[in-house]
């Protein structure tokens, strides 16, 4: 049997042009839709969803390879770095 590693991020966010929770799940949302189809992600909020300006995304990974999984979460990261309106606060990645 082969070797099956899982990596997953978790980011915490800003969106300081929301001023409604609407506007912050339509960044979020437009966010998420994004990453999945450039990066072949699972992605979901996993915190901060009564809170306007914040979120924490969680994403997850399955590779045989877990340089592969390092190098393509932290590609996600970056996105999120290049992001016009998303400020990126921390994120934590984690391969097991």
């Amino acid at each position: 049997m082969s070797s099956m590693a899982v990596g997953t991020l978790q980011v915490k966010v800003m969106i300081r042009e929301a001023l409604t929770l609407k506007d912050k799940r339509s960044v979020i949302k437009g966010l998420k839709d994004s990453l999945r189809h450039h990066h072949n992600v699972s992605v979901a909020e996993v915190g901060g969803l009564d809170n306007r300006q914040q979120a924490i995304l969680g994403f997850a990974m399955v590779s045989n390879d877990r340089r592969y999984l390092n190098g393509a979460l932290s590609s996600i990261v970056d996105f999120i770095r290049g992001h016009p309106i998303v400020e990126l606060i921390d994120h934590e990645i984690e391969i097991f």
